[in-house]
């Protein structure tokens, strides 16, 4: 069923941002102090056994120079200069195997796929890169709460770090033309890809799929899914800490990074999502502050539009990159 608003009263859902006065103090400290940490990448060929790409096992300082696992893959016998497209993952879920990212370079694209640290063992993808900075403090189970306490130990400031590191890396990569880096992901990546569109100038454009990690406190208060759920989880019982936690979230939600964006985006939502409610997602995409459109699926749940989602990235980025 319908989980949220009418599709008429989401196209006008304007909600006032909630955002800490030092939000871009922060995330220029965060950032900062990636960069003086970081060490080169490396690129190890990778024997995927497939004949049309080649493929690279990549491994690139993230959060406090804290190695990343990635994967590149690109048109096999290409000389470039190419487009590349920078993707995160959703929830649970790590960079996989190779065989499992063959669309960005079948359309002719350099793929960049991000391994997402201490994730891949949900069901689904596996992951090969730890977390290190665990707070210790305790958490629910998941990531949602992984350091809520404090802005400086929450799980998504390293993550988020992580995808503007990603970035950079594959603009540095000598097949990669850097004036034309795309960034997309579904659900958690999604929220990724809001993150990293606020935080880095010069991309090409942005696809936020079904993206989580906006304006959590209302998605808490409208679904029982997960993951929120481990954040309604945590303040049941934590009922002191409810506060601290969103005062900290503050500096996570997709929202205040979209009003920071500067690419074009291509944004898609679910009305049956009851993961990603829609109202959380046209949160973001109101509040986006660059040249934007949003495909609605008005039947479906988090799955969205799956392969005529893709079809329309596609489609979209062919546009785009003919100008």
């Amino acid at each position: 069923m319908f989980v949220d608003m009418p599709l008429d009263e989401l196209r006008q859902y304007l909600p006032t941002r909630d955002e800490p006065a030092d939000f871009d103090a922060f995330w220029t400290a965060t950032l900062d102090e990636a960069r003086a940490a970081a060490t080169p990448a490396t690129f190890r060929p990778y024997d995927s056994g497939l004949s049309t790409v080649e493929v690279h096992d990549v491994t690139f300082s993230g959060f406090a120079g804290q190695p990343i696992k990635a994967w590149f893959i690109a048109p096999r016998g290409a000389t470039g200069p190419l487009p590349c497209v920078v993707e995160f993952i959703g929830y649970g879920g790590g960079r996989g195997l190779p065989h499992e990212w063959l669309h960005w370079s079948a359309a002719g694209y350099a793929h960049f796929v991000m391994d997402t640290r201490g994730q891949g063992s949900g069901g689904y993808l596996s992951g090969d890169t730890p977390d290190p900075d665990a707070s210790g403090a305790p958490q629910t189970p998941g990531f949602m709460t992984r350091g809520v306490l404090d802005p400086a130990h929450y799980y998504y400031r390293r993550v988020f770090a992580d995808g503007v590191r990603a970035v950079e890396t594959a603009r540095e990569h000598p097949l990669v033309d850097a004036r034309r880096v795309v960034i997309g992901g579904g659900s958690q990546g999604g929220g990724i890809t809001l993150a990293v569109a606020g935080l880095v100038d010069g991309l090409v454009a942005a696809m936020p799929d079904v993206p989580f990690l906006c304006q959590y406190r209302r998605a808490t208060e409208i679904t029982d899914e997960y993951p929120y759920q481990e954040l309604r989880t945590y303040c049941k019982v934590h009922r002191d800490q409810v506060e601290q936690v969103f005062d900290t979230l503050r500096y996570f939600d997709g929202v205040n990074f979209a009003a920071r964006a500067t690419a074009p985006a291509l944004f898609s939502v679910a009305l049956m999502d009851a993961v990603c409610p829609p109202s959380t997602v046209y949160a973001a995409y109101n509040h986006y502050a660059a040249d934007k459109d949003i495909k609605v699926w008005a039947y479906n749940g988090h799955e969205g539009g799956q392969a005529f989602q893709r079809q329309a990235q596609i489609r979209y980025l062919a546009n785009l990159m003919s100008v």
